[in-house]
Protein backbone atom coordinates (compact mmCIF):
# COMPACT_ATOMS: atom_id res chain seq x y z
CA UNK A 1 0.00 0.00 0.00
CA UNK A 2 1.33 3.29 -1.11
CA UNK A 3 2.15 6.08 2.12
CA UNK A 4 -0.29 8.63 2.41
CA UNK A 5 0.08 12.00 3.52
CA UNK A 6 -2.85 12.15 5.55
CA UNK A 7 -2.21 15.32 8.38
CA UNK A 8 -4.61 13.04 10.47
CA UNK A 9 -1.54 10.28 10.38
CA UNK A 10 -0.31 9.67 14.12
CA UNK A 11 3.28 9.04 12.67
CA UNK A 12 3.91 12.83 11.67
CA UNK A 13 1.92 14.91 14.20
CA UNK A 14 4.35 16.73 16.83
CA UNK A 15 2.51 16.19 19.98
CA UNK A 16 0.31 13.37 21.07
CA UNK A 17 -3.64 13.37 21.40
CA UNK A 18 -4.58 14.96 23.88
CA UNK A 19 -5.21 13.39 27.26
CA UNK A 20 -2.11 11.38 26.31
CA UNK A 21 0.71 13.74 26.77
CA UNK A 22 3.36 13.08 29.38
CA UNK A 23 3.96 15.76 32.10
CA UNK A 24 6.94 15.82 31.39
CA UNK A 25 6.66 17.30 28.36
CA UNK A 26 4.84 20.20 29.90
CA UNK A 27 7.47 20.93 31.81
CA UNK A 28 10.12 21.04 29.10
CA UNK A 29 7.57 23.36 27.04
CA UNK A 30 7.20 25.61 29.98
CA UNK A 31 10.96 25.85 30.49
CA UNK A 32 11.25 25.90 26.90
CA UNK A 33 8.88 28.76 26.75
CA UNK A 34 10.57 30.69 30.08
CA UNK A 35 14.24 30.35 28.36
CA UNK A 36 12.68 31.80 25.20
CA UNK A 37 11.06 34.66 27.20
CA UNK A 38 14.44 35.66 28.55
CA UNK A 39 16.13 35.33 25.63
CA UNK A 40 13.81 37.84 23.86
CA UNK A 41 13.71 40.38 26.80
CA UNK A 42 17.72 40.43 26.67
CA UNK A 43 17.64 40.78 23.34
CA UNK A 44 15.19 44.00 23.64
CA UNK A 45 17.58 45.37 26.40
CA UNK A 46 20.69 44.83 24.05
CA UNK A 47 18.52 46.81 21.57
CA UNK A 48 17.80 49.78 23.57
CA UNK A 49 21.45 49.98 25.14
CA UNK A 50 22.21 50.06 21.29
CA UNK A 51 20.35 52.81 20.72
CA UNK A 52 20.85 54.67 23.55
CA UNK A 53 24.76 54.39 22.64
CA UNK A 54 23.79 56.05 19.25
CA UNK A 55 21.82 58.33 20.53
CA UNK A 56 24.85 60.06 22.73
CA UNK A 57 27.10 59.45 19.80
CA UNK A 58 25.08 61.58 17.79
CA UNK A 59 24.82 64.25 20.10
CA UNK A 60 28.24 64.30 21.00
CA UNK A 61 29.18 64.25 16.76
CA UNK A 62 27.21 67.10 16.65
CA UNK A 63 28.32 69.10 19.89
CA UNK A 64 32.14 68.65 17.76
CA UNK A 65 30.20 69.50 14.16
CA UNK A 66 29.09 72.68 15.76
CA UNK A 67 32.57 73.29 17.44
CA UNK A 68 34.33 72.83 14.18
CA UNK A 69 31.88 75.12 12.01
CA UNK A 70 32.58 77.78 15.04
CA UNK A 71 36.19 77.71 14.51
CA UNK A 72 35.88 77.41 10.77
CA UNK A 73 34.40 81.05 11.01
CA UNK A 74 36.63 82.48 13.28
CA UNK A 75 39.78 81.51 11.69
CA UNK A 76 38.24 83.14 8.29
CA UNK A 77 36.81 85.73 10.03
CA UNK A 78 41.20 86.13 11.08
CA UNK A 79 42.01 85.17 7.54
CA UNK A 80 39.96 88.33 6.52
CA UNK A 81 41.77 90.18 8.68
CA UNK A 82 45.35 89.30 7.92
CA UNK A 83 44.63 89.68 4.71
CA UNK A 84 43.72 93.23 4.79
CA UNK A 85 45.87 93.95 7.17
CA UNK A 86 48.88 92.67 4.25
CA UNK A 87 47.15 94.07 1.74
CA UNK A 88 47.44 97.56 3.44
CA UNK A 89 51.09 96.89 4.38
CA UNK A 90 52.15 95.74 1.33
CA UNK A 91 52.28 99.67 0.07
CA UNK A 92 54.58 100.66 2.35
CA UNK A 93 56.65 97.86 2.92
CA UNK A 94 60.45 98.45 2.27
CA UNK A 95 61.37 94.41 2.36
CA UNK A 96 58.77 94.08 -0.23
CA UNK A 97 59.76 97.15 -1.94
CA UNK A 98 63.89 96.13 -2.13
CA UNK A 99 63.02 92.97 -3.55
CA UNK A 100 62.81 91.87 -7.36
CA UNK A 101 59.08 92.36 -8.65
CA UNK A 102 57.18 89.00 -8.87
CA UNK A 103 54.70 88.65 -10.58
CA UNK A 104 51.11 89.33 -8.60
CA UNK A 105 49.73 85.82 -7.75
CA UNK A 106 53.00 84.78 -6.44
CA UNK A 107 52.96 83.26 -2.84
CA UNK A 108 55.13 85.73 -0.32
CA UNK A 109 57.76 84.21 1.74
CA UNK A 110 57.70 83.46 5.56
CA UNK A 111 59.85 86.58 6.34
CA UNK A 112 56.57 88.88 4.09
CA UNK A 113 54.31 87.76 6.86
CA UNK A 114 56.40 88.17 10.02
CA UNK A 115 55.40 91.44 11.37
CA UNK A 116 55.84 91.75 14.98
CA UNK A 117 54.30 95.24 15.23
CA UNK A 118 50.74 93.49 14.08
CA UNK A 119 48.60 91.53 15.98
CA UNK A 120 45.77 89.64 15.81
CA UNK A 121 42.61 90.09 17.53
CA UNK A 122 42.27 87.00 17.94
CA UNK A 123 45.34 86.96 20.10
CA UNK A 124 45.00 90.31 21.72
CA UNK A 125 44.65 90.00 25.85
Amino acid sequence: MPHSSDSSDSSFSRSPPPGKQDPSDDVRKVQRREKNRIAAQKSRQRQTQKADTLHLESEDLEKQNAALRKEIKQLTEEMKYFTSVLSSHEPLCSVLAASTPSPPDVVYSAHAFHQPHVSSPRFQP
